[in-house]
């Protein structure tokens, strides 16, 4: 198996899992949905970069090629920005608990048994 084709199955077994986490009743489940698909898009825009080894971050002419800091530098904002938007989730939907008493997504105790 090459390279490219573990790291494109592990975007899509993130993404699966992280699509089927966010449709789920609960809160919890659908934070850690968002969670996986943050880190499958993160893994995605790294494979896009095409990591090369021992090259310079910025072009010279002397040099052979270099590694594009472009994708590194969009991941690393991701990340950043993934944590805040899952603290901000999590505070979001433990104040929706204690308003609600619930932890379905939609405040409803009846959700799961669909009456």
């Amino acid at each position: 198996m090459t390279m490219e084709m573990l790291v494109a199955s592990a975007i899509a077994v993130l993404t699966a899992a992280g699509v089927y986490l966010v449709l789920r009743a609960r809160t919890f489940p659908v934070v850690l949905g968002l969670a996986f698909l943050s880190y499958a898009i993160n893994l995605f825009l790294f494979a896009m970069g095409r990591l090369v080894i021992n090259r310079p971050p910025i072009y010279d002419k002397a040099a052979e090629g270099y590694t594009d800091p472009l994708p590194q530098a969009l991941v690393l904002t991701a990340i950043v920005i993934a944590f805040g938007m899952t603290a901000f989730v999590v505070v979001l939907a433990l104040r929706t608990f204690l308003e609600t008493g619930a932890d379905h997504v939609d405040g409803r105790e009846d959700a799961e048994t669909g009456s």
